[in-house]
């Protein structure tokens, strides 16, 4: 089923999505994403669905084509701080304020939003599958978040992050029984599986 444009008439339509939140190490990464109302893509779709050279090759396109995109990021200590869930909203929040214009309606993917300034919002589940200023939203954000663990990969190569961007894959978990958590890892999330005694 083609994925609509968005969930309102107003013009000026943020879509917004997170990614990283089920990871044991690194940020939560969030994208905010106006498209133009003539804004069509056949591969563009929720980017859980795309492979990563579809949504590499994706990514100049929406950035391009966007009438304005924004991100935000908010890191492992503050991850700890706040919770995952505060930390996504927050990271969510981060990346509106990051756009060049004030969107006049925000479609948020999930079901869990605080409102931003007195914009109006809407929470939609699966939004990323439905929408394609969410699903655009969902492709940035897993990229700049694929990015960045990249990057701390480089640093931390034991737990192989630039394959598992750290998701809790049994090799992730591995490195970590292996060599302990790092600098970069959420302390408040259970790094291990419980060992039954």
């Amino acid at each position: 089923m083609a994925l609509k444009l968005k969930h309102t008439n107003f013009k000026l339509e943020a879509g917004t999505d997170e990614a990283g939140r089920g990871c044991l190490a690194g940020p939560v990464v969030a994208a905010a994403v106006i498209l133009p109302t003539d804004f069509s893509h056949p591969l563009l779709n929720d980017s859980k669905k795309l492979t990563e050279k579809q949504r590499q090759v994706l990514r100049p396109i929406i950035e391009e084509k966007a009438v304005c995109f924004g991100v935000g990021v908010v890191h492992e200590k503050e991850i700890d701080k706040i919770n995952i869930l505060q930390a996504s909203i927050l990271a969510m929040h981060k990346s509106i304020d990051a756009l060049d214009k004030t969107p006049e309606f925000i479609s948020v993917d999930g079901n869990k939003f605080n409102a931003y300034k007195k914009v109006p919002h809407e929470t939609i589940i699966k939004g990323d599958g439905t929408y394609l200023n969410i699903s655009a939203a969902s492709v940035l954000a897993k990229t700049y978040r694929d990015d960045f663990m990249e990057k701390l990969d480089a640093e931390f190569p034991v737990y192989n992050w630039k394959k598992n961007k750290g998701y809790p894959t049994k090799e992730h978990r591995k490195g970590i029984a292996t060599n302990g958590s790092c600098k970069y890892h959420r302390k408040t999330f259970r790094l291990l599986p419980k060992v039954e005694s």
